[in-house]
């Protein structure tokens, strides 16, 4: 089987920040070293630049310049059109992406070529339009700001990438390889990606998703009401915290503390609550030799069963798997206090007592 050609896109005229290399190199590693003991013929692979090498610098400036034998024009025909990043300040500044890159991307895509993106490369398909409408992901750490310009797009975080058929998306650097080798999955067979991926030394799959990765710290807040509750309630985790509770501490109604809450961090109270709790279990997996029952209880996530619970559907994965992923290098010392674990019973408004969730069987792995 012929798995075709596959264009990459280097934004040449704006300048390829040093950082930027790691999601180019990705798809010349996996679809530009031909594996004819795997599959024979392999990828045609192309480097289609956006302009003509020249970029503004500055001494602070760690851009370089890359040529290329192929150029935009070169993109429409090929079967599979890869855009692996932007540069950041067309993420960051809103600064424009080429006219003529978004025009041949959309020609492109009229012409049957998959579309793929790595990590921001998903602005470019989404200022093309072609991502409207459709589920996809980016890096995590871009995907507000992917939602908010792009409000057409169905974003999700909490993945490594999405197959929406005829375009894939994928979440930052290494989730980009995923990707590629998925692609490879798809057009060549398990067999062949598993056999790559060996040689790549990386898994043929990844349990879980970017979840994983996030970052559940507290967001800064303005409101000076709120903050001094959202510290004391971080450490009071281990405590039955309920929102009328942070509501009376805040000196507010609770439909008050709702909406207050609501427009610092865009989220509800109880969603604040389960994501603060999540957090704080993370840290003790990574920084202590717990078990997976006591971090549900300092964590105010309740039973081991309760905290596994919470963990496959928000982060992804097992806390087991999750602690053998991050494992403990240095113990955490700025971590808040944890007060004492007040008793009480069991509240449907209360985050991870197990109240809101039917019962879960343990699983095999801790």
């Amino acid at each position: 089987m012929n798995p075709g050609s596959v264009a990459v896109v280097v934004t040449e005229e704006i300048g390829v920040p040093s950082w930027d290399l790691y999601e180019l190199s990705i798809p010349c590693t996996v679809f530009g070293k031909p594996q004819p003991d795997l599959a024979d013929p392999w990828y045609d692979l192309r480097l289609c630049s956006t302009g003509k090498g020249r970029q503004d610098s500055s001494p602070a400036d760690t851009g370089l310049s890359l040529r290329t034998r192929y150029g935009l024009d070169d993109l429409v025909g090929a079967d599979t059109v890869i855009v692996p990043s932007v540069p950041d300040p067309c993420v960051d500044e809103g600064r424009p992406l080429p006219a003529a890159l978004i025009t041949a991307l959309r020609r492109a895509h009229d012409a049957g070529a998959r579309m793929v993106s790595l990590c921001t490369g998903a602005f470019a398909l989404a200022e093309a339009g072609l991502l409207d409408g459709r589920r996809a992901t980016a890096h995590w750490m871009h995907t507000a700001q992917l939602a908010e310009r792009y409000p057409k797009v169905q974003v999700d975080d909490s993945v490594l990438y999405v197959d929406d058929g005829d375009v894939l998306t994928s979440a930052g650097l290494t989730a980009g390889l995923d990707l590629c080798l998925h692609l490879v999955r798809r057009d060549l067979g398990a067999r062949v990606a598993n056999q790559l991926a060996r040689r790549m030394v990386v898994p043929a799959h990844r349990r879980g998703g970017q979840a994983q990765f996030i970052d559940l710290s507290v967001p800064a807040t303005d409101d000076k009401n709120l903050g001094p509750v959202l510290d004391w309630a971080c450490a009071h985790l281990d405590q039955p915290l309920t929102v009328e509770d942070l509501a009376q501490r805040a000196a507010m109604s609770p439909r008050t503390f709702h909406r207050r809450l609501q427009a610092a961090t865009g989220t509800t109270p109880l969603q604040w609550l389960l994501s603060q709790r999540l957090g704080r279990a993370q840290n003790l997996l990574e920084s202590t030799d717990l078990s997976i029952e006591k971090i549900g209880e300092l964590s105010g996530l309740g039973t081991a069963n309760n905290l596994r619970h919470h963990f496959l559907k928000q982060i992804g994965v097992s806390p087991s798997h999750y602690r053998r992923t991050f494992p403990r290098a240095v113990p955490d010392s700025s971590l808040p206090p944890l007060g004492n674990r007040a008793r009480g019973g069991e509240d449907r408004r209360r985050i991870g007592r197990g109240a809101s969730d039917a019962p879960v069987a343990p699983e095999a792995d801790g």
